[in-house]
C-alpha cells in the first residue's frame, strides 16, 4: 500500500500536479509511515522562513522580474551577439558562465535559477536554441558554481570534515573548470548541429553595444566585488541589486515606470515567490523526515556489506551519493552524511579533500535529479513546465555530468593537483 500511494504521488508530479500538495502529501505519509509527529514539518517550516537569508529571495526574484520586463535582454543579446557571436555556442557559454559564477557567490543554485533564468531564457530561445536545450541549459546550470571558492557547500564541508578550507577551495578549481569545458563543447556542438546563427567580429558593434549596456554589465562585476569583498551579505546585495535594476530601468532608460507597471512587478514577484516558498516549505521538512528516519544511515550500513576494495568502494560510494542527493538537499547531506563516510574513506586511503569533491560533485548531479532535485522544482515554477519535461530536457546535461563525475573519482590529481 505504501509503495502505491508513492508511486502515485510520483505520477502527479511528473504529470504535472502543484509540487507542493505532491510533496506535502509525501511528508505526511513519511511522517505516518515512520511513526514520527508531522508536527515536525510545522518546525521545520517556522525555521526556514526565520532565517535571515530568506530575505535574499524575493528581492532577487523582483530583480530578475524587473530585468525580463525591462530593456536587459535585448540589450544584452545585442552586445552578446557582437561580441561572441562568431563563436558556435557564444551564447550558451555565456549562459554557462554566468550562472557559474553567479552561483558561487550567491551559494543558491535556486537563486541562480530564478534571477538569471528569466533573463537568459529569451535570450537562448531567440539565438535558435531548441526550447528543450535552453531549459536543460539553465536548469543543470544553475549549480555549476559549488566547487569554486567562496561556495557555501564547501565551506561546510570544511568545517564537517576538519580539513583545511583553503585546500577544498584550490581542489574544487580544476574539476569545476573541467565541467564548464565539458558543457560549453557539448554547447558549442549543439549550436552547429541546430544551425544557430553566427556572425562576423566587428569591432564598432562591440564598443558601440557595450555602450548601451554599460549599466547592465556593471551589475554582475558590482555583485562580485561586492561580495567577495566582504562589503555587503547576501541580503545586502540582494537589496543593491534590486534598488539598482529598478534605477536603471526606470531612470536611465526608461523603460519602466512605477505608475504603469509597479503593479505588475509587484504582482509576479508575489506570485512567483509564494509558489516558491511553499515548495522549498514542505520540501524541507520532508527532507528532515527522511533524516529522522535514518534514511541515509540505513542505505550506507547496505553499502558496507559489499565493499571488498577501493574501487568497488568508490562505485558503491557513487551509487549511495547519487541516491542522496535525489533525496536531500545538499547541506543536511553534508552535516549527516559526511561524517559517517569519512572512516570508510580513511580505510580506502581516500584524501579527505578528494572525498570532499567527490561528494560535492554527487550533490551537485543531483540537484537535477528526481524525486527532490531542488532544481527541476524551482525552474518548473520559473519556466512554467512540468518536472518530466524539465528533467527530459537536463538527461543529455546529467550525462555530461556524469561523464565528469567519474573522471573527478578516478583521476585524483584533479582534486589534489595542489599537494604536487
Amino acid at each position: 500500500m505504501m509503495a502505491a500511494m508513492v508511486f502515485f504521488l510520483l505520477v502527479l508530479a511528473l504529470i504535472g500536479a502543484p509540487l507542493f500538495t505532491v510533496l506535502a502529501a509525501a511528508a505526511v505519509i513519511a511522517s505516518y509511515s515512520s511513526e514520527i509527529s508531522p508536527d515536525i514539518l510545522i518546525i521545520e517550516m517556522n525555521r526556514l522562513t526565520s532565517s535571515p537569508n530568506m530575505i535574499a529571495l524575493p528581492l532577487f526574484i523582483l530583480a530578475g522580474v524587473v530585468m525580463a520586463n525591462g530593456g536587459t535582454a535585448r540589450r544584452l543579446v545585442t552586445f552578446y551577439r557582437a561580441s561572441f557571436g562568431f563563436l558556435p555556442g557564444g551564447i550558451a557559454i555565456v549562459a554557462i558562465v554566468s550562472c557559474a559564477f553567479f552561483t558561487m557567490f550567491s551559494g543558491a543554485s535556486g537563486v541562480t535559477i530564478l534571477a538569471l533564468g528569466g533573463l537568459l531564457y529569451p535570450v537562448l530561445k531567440d539565438e535558435g536554441y531548441p526550447q528543450n536545450f535552453s531549459l536543460g541549459l539553465l536548469t543543470t546550470s544553475g549549480s555549476l558554481g559549488l566547487l569554486f571558492p567562496p561556495s557555501l557547500a564547501i565551506l561546510i564541508y570544511g568545517i564537517v570534515a576538519n580539513v583545511s578550507i583553503e585546500s577544498m577551495f584550490l581542489a574544487g578549481l580544476l574539476p569545476g573548470l573541467l565541467l564548464i569545458i565539458f558543457l560549453s563543447i557539448y554547447s558549442m556542438r549543439s549550436a552547429q548541429q541546430h544551425d544557430v546563427k553566427r556572425q562576423a567580429f566587428v569591432l564598432s558593434d562591440v564598443i558601440r553595444s557595450s555602450r548601451h549596456c554599460a549599466w547592465d554589465l556593471f551589475l554582475p562585476v558590482g555583485i562580485v566585488f561586492g561580495i567577495f569583498g566582504g562589503f555587503v551579505s547576501l541580503t545586502e546585495a540582494a537589496a543593491v541589486t534590486s534598488a539598482y535594476v529598478l534605477f536603471v530601468e526606470m531612470v536611465i532608460y526608461k523603460n519602466l515606470s512605477i505608475k504603469q507597471h509597479g503593479l505588475k512587478l509587484l504582482s509576479e514577484t508575489s506570485l512567483l515567490f509564494g509558489s516558491l516558498i511553499i515548495i522549498l516549505l514542505v520540501a524541507l521538512g520532508l527532507t528532515n523526515l527522511l533524516i529522522d528516519a535514518q534514511i541515509p544511515m540505513q542505505l550506507l550500513a547496505f553499502i558496507e556489506q559489499f565493499v571488498d576494495s577501493k574501487i568497488q568502494f568508490l562505485i558503491l560510494l557513487n551509487l549511495f551519493l547519487l541516491a542522496v542527493g535525489a533525496v536531500m538537499d545538499i547541506f543536511s547531506a553534508i552535516l549527516v552524511v559526511v561524517p559517517l563516510i569519512l572512516p570508510l574513506a580513511d580505510r580506502y586511503n581516500i584524501h579527505p579533500v578528494h572525498l570532499g569533491i567527490i561528494f560535492l560533485a554527487n550533490l551537485e548531479i543531483g540537484y537535477s535529479t528526481p524525486p527532490v532535485g531542488i532544481n527541476l522544482f524551482i525552474a518548473s515554477q520559473r519556466f512554467k513546465k512540468p518536472v518530466l519535461t524539465l528533467f527530459h530536457s537536463t538527461l543529455p546535461f546529467l550525462l555530461i555530468m556524469l561523464i565528469w563525475l567519474l573522471a573527478v573519482t578516478y583521476i585524483p590529481v584533479l582534486s589534489l593537483w595542489w599537494l604536487n
